[in-house]
């Protein structure tokens, strides 16, 4: 289901694990995607918390990280959170 999350888009952990047939499992689609072998080359970055946050703390380099390839991607990030025009419905996929 990351994978069909389309370039500049984003969605939520929760969005994800409903789509996948796991409602309610939002830490589990964390995990997994966390998990995942660095060589299936998920977008990871496009996939935040509720309410469009991104989830690492401020501080950290994955933070940053996730950041900057959203905005390359043409997402709008302020204050650690994505606009909500950007957030997808997986269900439609």
């Amino acid at each position: 289901m990351v994978g069909a999350i389309p370039r500049g888009s984003v969605s939520t952990y929760g969005a994800v694990a409903r789509a996948a047939g796991l409602p309610g499992r939002a830490r589990m689609a964390g995990r997994a995607l966390r998990e995942s072998p660095k060589e299936m080359k998920l977008p990871w970055h496009r996939v935040v918390g509720a309410g469009g946050k991104i989830v690492f703390p401020r501080t950290t380099v994955n933070h940053r990280e996730q950041a900057r390839r959203l905005r390359a991607e043409g997402v709008v990030v302020k204050a650690g959170r994505v606009s909500r025009e950007a957030i997808v419905d997986l269900e439609q996929f």
